[in-house]
């Protein structure tokens, strides 16, 4: 399934519910977000496109590997083409102006390395555990870097699985040598974020392949405590009761314990890799200003503060991690969460402090019949460029995700290279 679950819950901004039925659908479809609002040219009008690329501004792609979405285009590829997939997502990189790309490791509790930790990915070989013949991320980083291409290594940390049957796993599995780790929700497995020896673990799995690879960057996507699903309750009563006591509620307490992990996380990265950056890329809308006064100017139906237990504008203001890349999967003008009014909020939490922003971009909404009338214009999403040029905080741009980049449906990914991206890509750094 797509990492992009995430963006349904803004499409359920204006009900403010959010099903089972919904986030299943919004994951096998790669993501929602959508719903009315919005039109012609996503109301940047004829407003001209300024060729304003910073020095150093990030251009990058996600590279996504769970459920197969980009690649490898289906389990049980030899290795040859395997490897021959994974060079000409590098070469359209190249060929789009790029300069990193964010390739997802660890997409399900597994490992696209030779992990002590965690078993092999499925999306590989089909079967979990079972070695590819190749070094999918030795060879991603050694091939990233001879095309002058950064390479940030996206670990996804608390996802086991897409169902909830730990008797699918690998018998090795920690999962299944671990039970206790486990909650069943939504549909999925997640390791329990309450457990230290949880948070532990995880750190282990992840910075194992920080220790072999000379990655650019550690990355985290949106997933922290699950999305919420309607009627259903993650069950960490248990840990909560071992570890909660010193908090006014469970809300807070799931907080410090994903602020722990970034705060450990990070800390450990700097030990293992000096120079090694950590970026996060969460859900758009930290809270909506109607339920915070510090929040956005937006109704979206999740907010991460409140649902995913995750404090994103904490690590930015208080310097946490290196880089913060919110997934402002909207078009201007979308009512729920416009993406107008979005990068001013997240330029604002940036400005004066040492956390870089980054904006994640919708590219796969562009040309997607069931999205707004904004997203079948190939300019909406240059648009969102150029706006965002307008905020001397923004040192970038991401797009989700490498099979659009390489597609270009309707054209909107050569848009963004004519108008903003003539001259060839240099280091983020």
């Amino acid at each position: 399934m797509s990492r992009r679950g995430f963006a349904f819950t803004a499409a359920a901004g204006l009900s403010g519910l959010v099903t089972a039925g919904v986030a299943v659908a919004a994951e096998l479809s790669g993501g929602g977000g959508g719903g009315g609002g919005g039109g012609g040219r996503g109301g940047h009008g004829g407003r001209r496109h300024r060729r304003r690329d910073p020095a150093g501004a990030l251009r990058g792609m996600w590279l996504a590997t769970v459920a197969n979405r980009d690649w490898p285009s289906k389990p049980g590829l030899s290795a040859a083409q395997q490897r021959a997939e994974l060079l000409a997502h590098l070469d359209t990189a190249v060929e789009r102006r790029l300069n990193a790309v964010i390739f997802q490791v660890r997409p399900t509790a597994d490992a696209l390395w030779a992990s002590p930790f965690e078993p092999w990915a499925q999306y590989l070989t089909g079967v979990q555990g079972k070695d590819p013949g190749w070094d999918p991320l030795g060879t991603a980083v050694e091939e990233a870097h001879a095309r002058g291409l950064e390479l940030h290594a996206w670990f996804n940390p608390y996802r086991v699985a897409n169902h909830t049957d730990p008797t699918r796993l690998v018998a090795s599995h920690p999962a299944r040598v671990h039970p206790d780790w486990i909650v069943p929700y939504g549909g999925k497995l997640y390791y329990n974020p309450g457990l230290p020896e949880v948070r532990a673990f995880v750190q282990d799995a992840m910075l194992d392949a920080v220790k072999k690879y000379a990655v650019d960057a550690v990355h985290w996507d949106d997933y922290f405590y699950p999305y919420p699903v309607a009627g259903q309750v993650f069950d960490d009563d248990a840990a909560y009761a071992a570890h909660g006591g010193l908090f006014p509620d469970r809300a807070a307490w799931r907080r410090d314990n994903i602020d722990r992990l970034v705060l450990e996380t990070a800390a450990r990265i700097k030990e293992v890799r000096p120079g090694t950056r950590f970026g996060i890329s969460p859900f758009g809308v930290w809270r909506n200003a109607t339920t915070d006064p510090l929040g956005s100017d937006s109704r979206a139906g999740v907010q991460t503060y409140d649902d995913l237990h995750a404090d994103t504008r904490k690590w930015v203001r208080e310097n946490w991690i290196d880089y913060i890349c919110p997934q402002l999967y909207w078009n201007i003008g979308f009512a729920a969460a416009d993406y107008a009014k979005l990068v001013p909020w997240w330029s604002q939490v940036a400005q004066g402090t040492r956390t870089k922003l980054y904006v994640g971009e919708a590219l796969y909404k562009a040309g997607d019949p069931a999205q707004p009338a904004a997203w079948q214009d190939p300019a909406e999403l240059s648009g969102h460029l150029t706006l965002a040029a307008d905020h001397p905080q923004v040192a970038g741009h991401v797009f989700f995700s490498a099979k659009e980049v390489a597609a270009d449906r309707i054209g909107a990914m050569a848009r963004v290279v004519a108008d903003h991206y003539q001259q060839p890509a240099k280091p983020s750094r």
